[in-house]
């Protein structure tokens, strides 16, 4: 059901995203993490339907139709290491951690850090490396990456991300203030970079 409505989201805003079909891989992934185990308990019986929903702390679970979006728009591959700013839930390193080699996911809030790290552990993510922190610093230690998704809104693409890129790698990320672009930013070999602008959404501030 939930991927059902997450194809069907994806062709009715085609027009805006240029992304009419979500990877195969991506859905297989979206079915197989139970999203029922990333949300409070009191939210479990709505926790499969297409809309983002409070983990507390002013903080969200995202609509699964933009996980899978910014999943897809990673172009990950099974060897691939991934860094993700703002782990929250811990639900996005799920869905990461069955498509690549290995997550690094960094949480400024405490509490999250230690509930999506529980959590991630108990169901067996093996594969996803945990840190409290400030996520505009990137995690040094594991750099580069072959890929980046930040899941909360700075106001300007922190330079320090964009330098623990590899050559060829992709971050997506939603950047702005009170309105906000989901953007898609591949670094050359040279190590400049492009921006594609992929669609307007809604997402809460990056905390330093």
């Amino acid at each position: 059901m939930m991927v059902d409505e997450i194809e069907g989201t994806a062709a009715s805003f085609a027009d805006k995203t240029g992304v009419a079909t979500i990877d195969p891989r991506v859905l297989k992934a979206m079915s197989e993490v139970p999203r029922h185990e990333f949300v409070p308990t009191e939210q479990a019986g709505v926790a499969y339907k297409n809309r983002s929903l409070p983990i507390g702390h002013g903080q969200t679970i995202s609509q699964p139709f933009i996980v899978a979006l910014m999943t897809d728009l990673l172009h990950v591959k099974d060897s691939d290491k991934v860094l993700e700013v703002g782990t929250g839930s811990g639900y996005q390193a799920a869905i990461l951690s069955v498509l690549v080699h290995e997550v690094c996911t960094i949480e400024i809030v405490p509490e999250l850090a230690v509930a999506s790290r529980t959590v991630l552990e108990r169901l067996g993510y093996n594969n996803v490396k945990t840190k409290i922190g400030d996520g505009y610093q990137g995690w040094a230690e594991h750099a580069p990456f072959d890929a980046i998704i930040v899941t909360a809104a700075p106001d300007h693409v922190p330079s320090t991300l964009v330098q623990q890129l590899k050559p060829n790698g992709r971050m997506v990320i939603p950047v702005g203030d009170l309105t906000q672009d989901l953007m898609v930013i591949t670094k050359k070999p040279d190590g400049t970079t492009t921006t594609t602008t992929v669609a307007p959404v809604r997402f809460v501030p990056l905390i330093h």
